[in-house]
């Protein structure tokens, strides 16, 4: 008997534990979905954090090379004009330079800042007579009668330069006007 009556109490007990869980049930699964999209919630908003740190270095690194681009943007063209600055000082040291050897001093001199130039992709304009006006490479002094086309090149009066297909001065010019 006193096993019936346990088996009787355990089978009203988990009748009660199973009416329990049945009650339960709904509340608990939503409780159950809220924390985990609470886990998700918190996950994601992490990968955000990361990912606008991981943003913020990238434009702070980009900022910093930005800045040293511009601070060391004319060395190459510093070192290329360094034995410029020296040739001159050497012939200023003279002490009784004869025309001759200034002259060769200064074709030297003209020299070394030419390939300095080049090096530095800092090229001349210098236009021929009879070649017409660029307004993108020339500009025009003045108009002058002359024998050749309208608005083609008579002289130049100034060289222009281009640094890297980028207009740097233009060449001035003088042009010859219409007929």
């Amino acid at each position: 008997m006193e096993d019936m009556e346990k088996q009787s109490a355990q089978a009203e007990n988990e009748k009660t534990i199973a009416d329990d869980q049945a009650a339960v049930t709904p509340e608990s699964a939503l409780e159950v979905e809220l924390a985990e999209a609470q886990a998700k919630i918190a996950e994601m908003q992490d990968a955000f954090l990361r990912a606008k740190a991981e943003a913020e270095n990238i434009r702070r690194r980009a900022q910093e090379d930005i800045a040293r681009a511009r601070k060391f943007a004319i060395e190459s063209f510093a070192e290329a004009m360094v034995p410029v600055k020296d040739s001159l000082e050497i012939a200023l040291k003279l002490e009784a330079p004869s025309i001759e050897s200034l002259k060769e001093g200064v074709e030297m001199t003209l020299k070394q800042l030419s390939a300095a130039f080049d090096k530095n992709r800092l090229l001349e304009i210098a236009p021929e007579a009879g070649e017409r006006l660029d307004p993108m490479k020339h500009q025009a002094i003045s108009m002058v009668p002359a024998e050749q086309e309208a608005n083609t090149v008579v002289s130049v009066l100034q060289k222009g330069y281009t640094i890297s297909d980028r207009l740097l001065r233009p060449a001035l010019v003088t042009v010859a006007q219409s007929k």
